[in-house]
C-alpha cells in the first residue's frame, strides 16, 4: 500500500485538516464558476460541474503539481461554444477526449519542457490578464435574475455581503490560519443571510446544480473521416489551452510555493483528465489559477485537497443540491475578487521605469489580448513570438568583427555575436573583399553559426573573395556548426574550414 501512495506522492507530509478544508473551500467555489463556463459553453450546467468533478479528481491524482486545482475554465468554453450550438454536447464530448489524447501525446513527447521559453513579461501579462477577467466576470453578479442591475436595498445588501466577505479574507489571516479565511467568509456570509432572513442572490437563483453521479457515456457521433475533419482543430486548439494554461499555473505555483512541479508529468494528467471527462458526460478543462491560488493560499500544499474538492463537488452534486444553492452569491463574488486581487502581479507596475520598454510592451499587449479575446493560449503564442523577434533584432545588432594584419599579411575577422538570420546583413558589410590581402580569416572563437542563412552568408563570402582570387579560411568553429556546415554541403558549396593544431607542452 505504501509504495503505491508513493506513485502519487503521497509520501510527503501531509496537514490533513487545512488539507481537508481547503479542498471544501474549493469545492464551494468551483460550483459558480463550473455553472457559469458550461452556460458560456452553450451546455447544460451538469456538463460543467461533472467536468470539474473529473478534471479534479484525476489531475489531482496524476498531476504534476501537487496543490493544483483543474476544472471546466473559461478559456475551454470559449473555444468549443461555436461546436457546441451547432453541432450539440455529443461532438463536444468527442471533442475532449480528442484534445485529451494530444495532451497525452505531449506528454509522452515530453513537450511540457517548452515552456522554459515563455518569458517573465508574458507571464506577467497572461497573470494580470487573468485576473482583470476574474474581476470583470464578478460584475455581472451585481445584476439581477431579470438581468438589470441591482439598485436599493438590493445591491446595498450584495455589496455589503461580498465586502465583508473580503474584509474577512483579507484580515483573519493577520489574527490567525488555523482555518482558510475563504472558508470563514463564506461561512459567516451563510450566517448572517439564513439569521437576518436578508434576501439576496443565491446560488439557486442561476440554476439547479442536482444530479447524479456522472454518467459513463460514448459520444454518439459517426467515426468518419468527416467526424475527424469537423472536430480536430477545436480539439486541437483546446489541447494547446489547456496545456499552456496548466503549465503556466504550474510554473506561477512554483514561484509561491518554493518547489517544482513537472510539466510533463501534468500534460499527461491533463489529457487523462480530458479523455475520462468526455467519457462521463464532461465538457473537458484545464488547471485553474484562480481556485488554485485559493487552494494555495489556504496553505494546502499536498494532493488531497484537491482530492478533497473533486469528492465534495460531487457530494454537492448528488446529496448537498438544497444547501449548496442557499449560499449567497455574494460570498462567492468576495471571493473571486479577492482571488483576482490576489492573482494580479502588483509588482510589475512597480517595474515599468525599469524594465526594458520592449518587455513592457510584451507585456500590455498579452494582458490585453487576454482580456479582449479571452484567448489565454493566443495571449501567450502572441508573447512568445513578439519576445523572440525582440530577441532576435537585439542580437542581430551585436554582431562585431575586430579586424587585425598578422606577421604573414593575412587579414583576421574576429567575430562576436551569433551569426543568425537576423545578423547577416550587418556581418556581410563588414568585409572588403577588394581591399583585402590575398588571405582572410574569420574567427568564430566567440561566435556561433547558428542557422541556414548564416551558411549561406558564409558561402556568398567565400564567393566574393574567390571572384577576386583569393582564399577565406574559417577557423574555431564548434562542433555543432561544423556539423551545420557538414549537412549543408549537399546544397551550397561551402568553403573548407582549418582551426589550428593545439599541443600540450609537457616537461
Amino acid at each position: 500500500m505504501k509504495q503505491f501512495l508513493n506513485l502519487f506522492d503521497f509520501k510527503q507530509k501531509v496537514n490533513y485538516k487545512t488539507e481537508i478544508l481547503s479542498g471544501l473551500t474549493v469545492a464551494l467555489a468551483l460550483v459558480p464558476e463550473a455553472v457559469a463556463f458550461a452556460l458560456i459553453a452553450g451546455l447544460s450546467p451538469l456538463t460543467g460541474l461533472y467536468a470539474a468533478f473529473v478534471m479534479g479528481l484525476v489531475a489531482s491524482i496524476l498531476g504534476g503539481r501537487p496543490g493544483m486545482i483543474s476544472g471546466a475554465t473559461g478559456a475551454v468554453a470559449v473555444v468549443i461554444f461555436s461546436l457546441a450550438i451547432e453541432y450539440g454536447p455529443e461532438y463536444i464530448f468527442a471533442t475532449v477526449i480528442l484534445a485529451g489524447i494530444l495532451q497525452l501525446i505531449a506528454g509522452f513527447l515530453r513537450l511540457g519542457k517548452f515552456m522554459r521559453l515563455v518569458p517573465h513579461p508574458v507571464i506577467f501579462g497572461f497573470v494580470n490578464g487573468l485576473a482583470i477577467i476574474i474581476f470583470t466576470s464578478q460584475i455581472a453578479q451585481f445584476k439581477g435574475g431579470d438581468g438589470h442591475w441591482l439598485h436599493g436595498i438590493d445591491l446595498l445588501a450584495f455589496s455589503g455581503l461580498a465586502f465583508l466577505a473580503m474584509v474577512i479574507i483579507w484580515g483573519l489571516p493577520k489574527l490567525t490560519k488555523a482555518v482558510p479565511a475563504s472558508l470563514v467568509a463564506i461561512l459567516t456570509v451563510f450566517v448572517l443571510v439564513i439569521v437576518f432572513n436578508i434576501d439576496t442572490k443565491t446560488v439557486g437563483d442561476i440554476t439547479s446544480i442536482q444530479g447524479g453521479f456522472p454518467p459513463f457515456h460514448i459520444p454518439k457521433v459517426p467515426l468518419s473521416m468527416e467526424t475527424l475533419t469537423l472536430i480536430f482543430p477545436y480539439a486541437a486548439i483546446v489541447a494547446g489551452v489547456g496545456l499552456i494554461e496548466s503549465l503556466l499555473t504550474l510554473n506561477i505555483l512554483d514561484e509561491i510555493t518554493g518547489t517544482r512541479g513537472r510539466g510533463n508529468k501534468e500534460c499527461v494528467a491533463q489529457g487523462t483528465a480530458n479523455i475520462l471527462s468526455g467519457v462521463f458526460s464532461g465538457m473537458g478543462g484545464c488547471a485553474m489559477l484562480g481556485q488554485s491560488l485559493i487552494n494555495v493560499s489556504s496553505g494546502a500544499r499536498a494532493r488531497l485537497s484537491g482530492i478533497m474538492a473533486a469528492v465534495m463537488l460531487l457530494v454537492f452534486i448528488m446529496f448537498g443540491a438544497p444547501l449548496i444553492e442557499k449560499l449567497p452569491m455574494a460570498a462567492l463574488t468576495g471571493v473571486m475578487i479577492m482571488v483576482a486581487a490576489g492573482t494580479f502581479e502588483w509588482a510589475s507596475l512597480k517595474m515599468f521605469n525599469k524594465m526594458p520598454k520592449s518587455d513592457i510592451i510584451v507585456m500590455v499587449l498579452v494582458t490585453l489580448v487576454t482580456v479582449i479575446l479571452h484567448n489565454l493560449a493566443l495571449a501567450v503564442v502572441v508573447g512568445v513570438i513578439i519576445s523572440a523577434l525582440v530577441f532576435a533584432w537585439d542580437n542581430a545588432k551585436r554582431i562585431r568583427a575586430r579586424k587585425s594584419i598578422d606577421e604573414n599579411g593575412w587579414k583576421h575577422y574576429e567575430i562576436y555575436g551569433p551569426l543568425f538570420f537576423g545578423s547577416i546583413t550587418a556581418f556581410n558589410e563588414k568585409f572588403d573583399a577588394n581591399n583585402d590581402p590575398e588571405h582572410v580569416v574569420i574567427d568564430f572563437k566567440e561566435s556561433r553559426v547558428v542557422d541556414m542563412s548564416a551558411i549561406e552568408a558564409l558561402n556568398k563570402i567565400t564567393e566574393r573573395y574567390a571572384k577576386v582570387g583569393k582564399k577565406v579560411h574559417l577557423r574555431h568553429l564548434s562542433d555543432d556548426c561544423r556539423t551545420l556546415l557538414g549537412n549543408a554541403k549537399a546544397v551550397i558549396e561551402v568553403n573548407f574550414f582549418e582551426d589550428p593544431t593545439y599541443k600540450v607542452v609537457i616537461d
